[in-house]
Order: C-alpha cells, then structure tokens, then sequence
C-alpha cells in the first residue's frame, strides 16, 4: 500500500503489505549441540576483548564446563595466539568444520587456522564475513558445548549486527577501559543491545591498574577508573577489574593462557555458570 508506514501493529491482518517478523538466526546442524552462548563486545578496539574472552572460556573450562570459543573478530583475530593453536582445520566426510582443540580441550574456531598463513590479511566485504560467521556457526561441528564464548570485533557493524541478530545470545559482557572516553564507548554497545533484545550481563574494565611488584601499589596508569559510575548509570555490574600484568601479555605471547595461576574472572565465571 502507498500509505504504509511498516507499522504492522497498526494495519489489520488482512493488509496485503503486512509481513511477519523475520527469523534470522542461524541455524545449528542436528550433529552439533551448544547450551548456552555469551557474546563478548566492545564499542572500540585495542580494549582487551580477545584476552577477556580467553580467560573466561579458560576459567570456565576449569570450572568443569565444555567450551567453546567462536572467534567472530574475522578481520583482526587474535584467539589461536593466546591458546598456542597453529595448522589449519579440517572437515568431516560430511563438510563440517572440525573445531581446533586447546591443550585443555577448549574448542576453538578462528580465521586464522583457516589461512595459509596467520599474517594473512582478510580484506573481504561485509557480506563475505557474515557468511563465515554463519559457517564458524551452523557449519562446525560442536561437540557438547556447555557455554560458547563469542569474540565480537569492536563496534556496531557488518559482523557484529550479524552476531546480533543471527546467532542465540544469552547475553553479552562489554568490556571498556579506563579512560574518559569509556562513558561513549559504553554507551553505544549498550544501546546495541538493547535495540537488538540481547540481555547484558555486566561490564569488564580491562588495563584498569598496575600494581607495583615492590610496595603493592596500585596505579592508575590510563587514569583514574569511571566504571563504576557507569556501571550505576545503566544499572549493570561491573563483574571484573582486570590489571596491566606482564604475565598475562607474556602468556598470551607464546600461547599459554592455559598455564596461567590467576585468572582473574572468577565472578564472571560464577555468573556465567549460574546461566546453567
């Protein structure tokens, strides 16, 4: 109709422009089996996501948990690095990507054991990345995984809208750092998620302090931390405060996430495997 205003509430039900609501959300193969799945976002890059994601699948996975970890950050992915995974995956007689495991038996799918080499670039168009997401996830064979931790890339865009709308989030954690800016930042993936209906767990604030290896100060190299504040103001909890820690970078550096003592997401793992 001419007049129509795509407001189908207000139309009768036998308006020939009346569509229903479209089901995007893909579609997991009858092999696979995922219980729960928690999107990790950020509304700028460089804030620590792939680390956060990592530690959480490994705490989780120590929790006594199968995980996964989806890496959905196709133009810049970081997860095989901290894990130590290298070689390319491969697939079943039945064309269904085979996950990579982690030495503690984290699944794990990622551009980058899909490339010849992991400097590779991947320039693909928006469209070509939302396909790959689409096979990382309903073409991949998950076997029994109880919480499947999904790493986003930084903003709203092409990839993250299809995460959104296609793959069944049962919330989201946003990670931030500490500077100023973070009140913006925040704010746009929690206006995301809330115009796509996906629940938000809590904030993470990462690089938030250093502390002092000789007296235990803590120091707050990016300045002084406004989660909390922003925390308050759209009524989330901040679930972790994660440091500078030299350990962290160096095991993510020559793979051993695995090994580390300290995690450091304790509460997030608890809040995570509360989902159950």
């Amino acid at each position: 109709m001419s007049s129509c205003n795509n407001d189908c509430s207000s139309c009768g039900s036998n308006c020939a422009s009346r569509r229903e609501p479209q089901d995007l959300t893909f579609k997991l193969h009858e092999k696979s089996k995922v219980k729960k799945v928690i999107g990790i976002v950020s509304g700028k890059g460089g804030v620590g996501k792939s680390m956060t994601t990592s530690l959480m699948a490994v705490g989780t996975r120590r929790a006594g948990f199968n995980v996964g970890v989806l890496d959905a950050d196709i133009t810049g992915p970081s997860i095989p690095k901290g894990f130590g995974l290298t070689g390319q995956l491969y697939g079943t007689p039945e064309q269904l990507i085979v996950p990579a495991r982690t030495k503690t038996g984290i699944q794990a799918v990622s551009i980058n054991l899909l490339l010849d080499s992991e400097t590779t670039p991947v320039i693909w168009r928006g469209p070509v990345l939302g396909n790959v997401i689409k096979q990382f996830w309903s073409e991949t064979l998950w076997q029994d995984v109880d919480y499947m931790f999904v790493d986003m890339p930084p903003g709203t865009g092409d990839v993250p809208l299809t995460v959104f709308q296609s793959l069944p989030l049962d919330g989201i954690i946003i990670v931030a750092s500490p500077q100023e800016l973070v009140g913006m930042i925040v704010a746009k993936a929690v206006n995301m998620a809330k115009m796509m209906n996906v629940p938000i767990l809590g904030l993470v604030e990462n690089m938030s302090y250093l502390q002092c290896p000789d007296c235990g100060k803590k120091i707050s190299v990016f300045g002084e931390s406004h989660i909390d504040e922003i925390g308050a103001q759209y009524q989330l909890p901040v679930l972790a405060k994660l440091p500078i820690d030299p350990k962290l970078a160096e095991a993510c550096d020559s793979g051993k996430l695995e090994d580390l003592e300290e995690i450091y997401v304790d509460r997030i793992v608890a809040l995570v495997s509360a989902l159950r």
